[in-house]
């Protein structure tokens, strides 16, 4: 639905984390971002706000062991201050996990709390967070229609066979046990972008988007649908990211807790904290710290980002079943808008897709540039575009507020 012309559409959105807080106000029509901030280390001896306005950076302490409610009460007064609340319309909530309660971006209320909390089961950290954000925005921003904007959402497109997990079946009717997909919200963007970069329309558009970052997932969207992806129940499957394992033997675990004597909460730190990037490397899961230890000459670094690719690659040939005819490949992210060397491996080893890298058009690509990044001889196009997930909530919480 269109946003009413020549009105306010300042919109909130915030971004929970278990020990952090993303927050921003963003002009629904245009994405220009008023205030932008992020409160970190929530609940430790050092928490503190940055935030970002009319060019001037700013960082707030605060006191010890403060969380996320007194972020959000800093987050007003900082509102407040800076005379911004007469033009919020609404809060919009990044919501991880919406399992399958819901489709869509809703207006929250007491069922949809009930909804999230059900589904925070399958997220605990994120859905806790989450469910913290909005009780404290709820008290803080009386009067405010509150949005619940699910990165799940998009991929309830799926189909069963892609969807479901080859266990009994009544762990999927009785407790939900399937797999969700999450990086949604980007994955959309970046499609609805890309067809239009592409001047074509999105419901005849067959892309393959990796979203790559500190998280990282590949979506399969065909006639601007996903009708795929690689996380599953959790964000744990599939890729190598920064400190997650991605897909693992499940005999893992029997051999971890029989011989090795870990317990269940040892090997949840250690898929989820330890590994991906970070383990292979033992230097760091930031991509820049392991691309220029590679380029030093760190074998563990070269062998990290050259796992990361491999599985990068077969993930994204993988769903060319699904997709049958690909428009385009699509690179965002921190990792997939800024790396030029992540880009051009994956794409050599996909050649037999018709992929080709134009080596200075993928240079140029980088730092929040946009642009095709295949070569004149490529068959398939490949592109590197920026996402803004903040902007999709922020939208769809204006198309909500308006029409109550």
């Amino acid at each position: 639905m269109p946003l009413l012309p020549n009105s306010s559409h300042h919109v909130l959105v915030l971004n929970c984390g278990s020990s952090s807080l993303k927050f921003a106000i963003i002009d629904a029509n245009s994405a220009n971002e008023i205030i932008s901030g992020l409160a970190e280390r929530l609940g430790s001896d050092t928490p503190s706000i940055k935030y970002k306005y009319q060019g001037k950076k700013t960082v707030l302490d605060l006191a010890s062991g403060q969380a996320h409610a007194k972020a959000i009460d800093t987050l007003v007064n900082l509102v407040k201050d800076h005379n911004l609340a007469d033009n919020l319309i609404a809060v919009g909530h990044r919501v991880v996990h919406g399992g399958e309660h819901f489709t869509k971006s809703v207006l929250i209320d007491q069922s949809v709390i009930d909804g999230i909390t059900q589904s925070a089961t399958l997220a605990p950290l994120h859905g806790k967070a989450n469910l913290l954000g909005i009780e404290a925005a709820k008290a803080s921003f009386k009067g405010l229609p509150q949005i619940a904007v699910f990165d799940t959402a998009f991929h309830q497109s799926m189909d069963k066979v892609a969807y479901l997990y080859a266990l009994p079946y009544k762990l999927y009717t009785q407790h939900g046990v399937r797999r969700y997909g999450f990086h949604g919200t980007s994955h959309y963007y970046v499609a609805t972008q890309t067809a239009e970069l592409l001047n074509k329309p999105l419901a005849h558009s067959n892309f393959i988007s990796a979203h790559l970052g500190n998280g990282c997932s590949v979506c399969a969207i065909k006639n601007g649908k996903s009708v795929d992806t690689s996380m599953g129940l959790t964000p744990l499957e599939g890729l190598i990211m920064g400190t997650r394992s991605g897909d693992i033997d499940p005999g893992l675990f029997n051999f971890l807790t029989t011989q090795l004597d870990y317990t269940a909460k040892q090997i949840d730190d250690l898929l989820n904290k330890d590994s991906g990037l970070l383990g292979i490397s033992e230097l760091s899961n930031d991509c820049r710290t392991i691309e220029e230890a590679a380029l030093a000459g760190n074998e563990r670094a070269n062998l990290a980002l050259d796992m990361f690719c491999y599985r990068l690659a077969k993930q994204i040939a993988a769903f060319m079943v699904p997709l049958q005819r690909l428009d385009a490949l699509i690179f965002t992210g921190g990792i997939g808008e800024n790396s030029d060397l992540i880009r051009s491996k994956v794409i050599k080893q996909l050649a037999f897709l018709g992929l080709d890298c134009d080596i200075q058009a993928n240079l140029d690509a980088r730092f929040g540039s946009q642009g095709i990044i295949s070569s004149e001889n490529a068959n398939t196009t490949a592109v590197v575009m920026p996402t803004n997930e903040e902007w999709v909530i922020a939208q769809d919480a204006a198309n909500i507020a308006q029409e109550q």
